[in-house]
């Protein structure tokens, strides 16, 4: 009878480690990652088991059944930091990396801060991997996720991100690309960030595809100063190609996106909730398709006094766009100043894979995010 329960569990455990996969597709950019493709499920149970798993050379699916809590992992480090923004309890301080204080803030308060080692540094993601969240229990807390150095091929999926140092700028970022290339971030969660949800560095990151995202900017501290945060999307790559579909932005006030330095951005279907600052900031070297994107209580929707990129926007269909993408561009709603109709920017998505594009509507505030596949 043993025998028979134990061939039971064997078998139980191997139907599950079949079933397991990725959901969906990619489109856009990165429409033809595979990340681990059909490699037989893993479950790490430890957070040096999950940082193992992420980090070494072989093709893998990962999935997480639980919430991986790095916070305290790597102790934590009290220093002078300064606050910028005011000394308000929800004021977010600034941690004084690389004389960031002095060089940038020179007349700001000092302030003593205390900081979570863990969350400065993402965990290292190598090349082949799909990291899976299995209903709503994935969570990463306290540490972000970090592709840099040329991996390749990643997929991450209904997992969330949370609690990165949120009172702190330079705390660390939820989700880092820099010199990467074929990532697909589908229905992810990133909730209580010290700085960036997603920040794509200077070196290339060649093909990535950020979709049905849920980018929760509410937390106690933040730049603003009014329970928005402030440092969401910050676009800073080099021949970087982004598709940014059917995200969720709620409460944020800043760079949300932020696009420059030789970045090609097709934002899609995506919906702005409740942002009390701007929402793009484009500056010199961003290249950005905008359509089909709604916007609901949005004080700025493009910063102007900084626009130096190339744009095309309406909040009207366009036929304009068949001649470089082979379709009418979608019209955005409540787009405000975001209106560009720049031949530059189409001719830089000219025989791309682009993402198809929908009549503008509010559906990402309950399709994104993890737990919604």
């Amino acid at each position: 009878m043993k025998y028979a329960v134990a061939f039971s569990a064997i078998a139980a455990l191997a139907a599950r480690a079949a079933a397991v996969g990725v959901s969906g597709t990619p489109e856009g950019f990165a429409s033809s990652a595979t990340g681990g493709g059909s490699a037989t499920a893993v479950y790490p149970s430890t957070t040096s088991e999950l940082v193992s798993y992420l980090g070494d050379d072989e093709e893998r699916v990962i999935v997480l059944t639980k919430t991986f809590d790095f916070t305290d992992s790597e102790g934590t480090t009290t220093t002078t930091g300064c606050a910028p923004w005011g000394t308000a309890s929800n004021c977010q301080l600034a941690i004084d990396q690389d004389d960031w204080c002095e060089n940038y803030e020179p007349d700001a308060p000092t302030s003593s801060v205390t900081y979570d080692n863990a969350g400065v540094l993402g965990i290292t993601v190598n090349s082949n991997k799909s990291l899976i969240g299995e209903g709503t229990s994935g969570v990463i807390k306290g540490k972000g996720l970090r592709m840099v150095s040329g991996v390749s091929n990643i997929i991450i999926q209904n997992i969330a991100v949370t609690d990165i140092n949120p009172k702190y700028v330079w705390g660390g970022d939820a989700i880092t690309l820099d010199d990467a290339d074929l990532v697909w971030i589908d229905h992810v969660t990133t909730a209580r960030i010290g700085r960036q949800h997603y920040v794509l560095g200077t070196e290339a990151d060649n093909r990535v595809s950020i979709t049905n995202n849920y980018i929760d900017g509410e937390s106690d501290y933040s730049a603003t100063c009014d329970g928005h945060h402030y440092w969401n999307v910050y676009l800073d790559g080099s021949s970087d190609k982004v598709t940014f579909k059917g995200n969720y932005l709620y409460k944020t006030s800043g760079r949300a996106p932020k696009v420059q330095d030789n970045t090609y951005l097709h934002i899609v279907n995506n919906y702005w909730d409740n942002n009390s600052g701007h929402a793009f900031e484009i500056g010199s070297g961003g290249y950005v398709l905008a359509e089909g994107n709604y916007f609901s209580d949005v004080d700025t929707v493009l910063e102007t006094d900084t626009f130096e990129g190339a744009l095309f926007s309406s909040d009207s269909s366009s036929s304009a766009c068949e001649d470089y993408i082979g379709r009418a561009c979608v019209a955005n709603v409540n787009g405000g100043d975001l209106t560009g109709t720049s031949t530059t920017a189409l001719e830089a998505f000219n025989g791309d894979t682009l993402a198809t594009a929908a009549a503008a509507n509010t559906s990402p505030a309950s399709t994104a995010g993890q737990g919604n596949l």
